[in-house]
């Protein structure tokens, strides 16, 4: 503001007249201006579903590029101070659009990120997987919900206030973040003064219920490996040769059960582990989640909260073995397992990682050759959720959700760009905050966004913006 602005504010405020040339926003106003943008918000959240943005299939970069193009225009529509679609080190492509607010108000960055998971087998979604359909008060569709219903809700955020913004605002939708953000750390880097932020708000997580919100305060890290058993340089007759020699699956099954004790805690010495809050989760809230068949018992010690959110997981997501059709009467030479280690919020990767190989090398059986093969890692997080901007957040979403307060919750998934934000902004408030719920299937067929659950997440994020403009 020049000299001439500031001397007629206060010439106004002098005379005790309203120094502001708009009447401020109200909670009531922005409950009903979102009303007014949901439905044309649904449609573009609709038309971007379609749009098929799986990032690890090469075949649909086409495809990535396309829904890079399509937020790109959305933002550009919404009068924003400037629109870009970048990348770097030939990455998928992300959008970062800019808005002002007013003077001295703080800056705040909007996270999502468009592209999304492979749908898999067809025959296991009762819609298509690419054509958004509306049943049941859900919005079912790959990426209906993880994540381009958080660029939706950034996009309703926009339209609720015009040009009447109470804080600077960055929209900044990644392209890679379903394999991993390989290229996130340089681009955060090399568009660091487009990026900076006050606040940075990651919309990719989950609520803790169906009308109870949450705020996302710790994610579990990740290790994947995999690890390779031979014990012979070709395959021999079983009948000739079983007896003495040992086969590689045996030993790799060896090696596998290794990894748990009898109560199925993970055995694998030096790993760390974390309190959980005191939070009860109904048991069957649990087993109707998880899929879980009928009399399965659960693995483990601690609350359920503690195994799911701040203690480590140990998992075989893959089995390189012959199949059992057609499979010959020999000795099998050779087993490759895909191991998924997933690392406490208190824990760190460099330790992760050696106490994992340590112990498969201190378990593999009879002299058998094995080896081992870092596939990717994501640090873990926990975020000292404290402070004027969490204070804001909290009241948001409790108003949001007509007086019930948000849960401080953990994820036992992983989000390792939350690590890459903070390292390239510490001096950010990062919030972690969600479109999904305990029924959205993220990830595997019929993923579904709760219609009405959405609806009050972007009241929240609309309301958050106010307040932190009050700060």
């Amino acid at each position: 503001m020049d000299l001439q602005g500031v001397l007629d504010k206060l010439s106004l405020f002098l005379k005790g007249e309203d120094c502001h040339p708009e009447p401020m926003v109200t909670a009531d106003d922005i409950r009903a201006r979102v009303a007014d943008v949901l439905p044309g918000v649904h449609r573009d959240l609709e038309d971007l579903v379609r749009i098929q943005s799986v990032s690890a299939d090469p075949k649909r970069v086409s495809e990535v590029r396309r829904c890079a193009e399509a937020v790109a225009e959305l933002f550009r529509a919404q009068d924003c101070d400037a629109v870009d679609i970048v990348s770097v080190d030939g990455g998928l492509p992300a959008v970062i659009a800019r808005k002002g607010g007013p003077d001295g108000a703080p800056t705040v960055l909007l996270y999502a990120h468009h592209d999304v998971q492979p749908e898999n087998g067809h025959a296991d979604w009762e819609s298509p997987p690419f054509e958004p359909t509306a049943r049941d008060g859900r919005l079912y569709g790959r990426g209906a919900a993880d994540d381009k219903a958080g660029i939706a809700a950034h996009l309703s955020t926009l339209r609720v206030y015009g040009d009447k913004l109470p804080v600077s605002v960055i929209v900044f939708v990644e392209g890679e973040e379903e394999i991993g953000s390989p290229t996130l750390a340089t681009l955060l880097e090399s568009y660091r003064r487009m990026l900076e932020a006050d606040v940075i708000v990651i919309t990719d997580s989950t609520n803790w219920d169906i009308g109870v919100p949450a705020l996302t305060t710790s994610l579990r890290g990740l290790v994947r490996l995999d690890v390779e058993v031979r014990t012979l340089t070709h395959a021999v007759h079983s009948g000739g040769w079983g007896g003495l020699v040992p086969d590689a699956l045996v030993a790799m099954s060896r090696v596998i059960a290794s990894l748990h004790d009898d109560r199925g805690n993970v055995a694998v010495r030096g790993l760390r582990s974390g309190p959980a809050a005191d939070i009860l989760v109904p048991e069957e809230r649990l087993r109707a989640a998880s899929g879980a068949v009928p009399g399965l018992e659960w693995i483990g010690d601690g609350s359920p909260v503690e195994r799911l959110w701040t203690r480590p997981a140990l998992s075989i997501t893959g089995l390189d073995a012959p199949r059992v059709e057609g499979a010959s009467n020999t000795l099998v030479p050779v087993a490759r397992a895909r191991i998924s280690l997933r690392i406490a919020p208190t824990d760190t990767i460099d330790n992760a990682v050696a106490c994992l190989i340590r112990h498969l090398e201190d378990h593999v059986p009879w002299g058998a050759t094995l080896t081992h093969t870092l596939l990717d890692t994501g640090e873990p997080a926990w975020m000292d959720a404290v402070g004027p901007v969490y204070e804001a957040a909290r009241v948001a979403l409790t108003d949001a959700w007509e007086g019930t307060p948000p849960v401080d919750m953990g994820v036992g998934g992983s989000i390792p760009f939350i690590a890459e934000f903070r390292q390239a902004f510490p001096g950010a408030t990062v919030l972690v905050t969600g479109v999904e719920d305990p029924g959205t299937r993220a990830h595997g067929a019929n993923e579904g966004l709760h219609l009405a659950e959405f609806e009050r997440a972007v009241l929240a994020q609309a309301l958050l913006l106010k307040h932190l403009g009050d700060l």
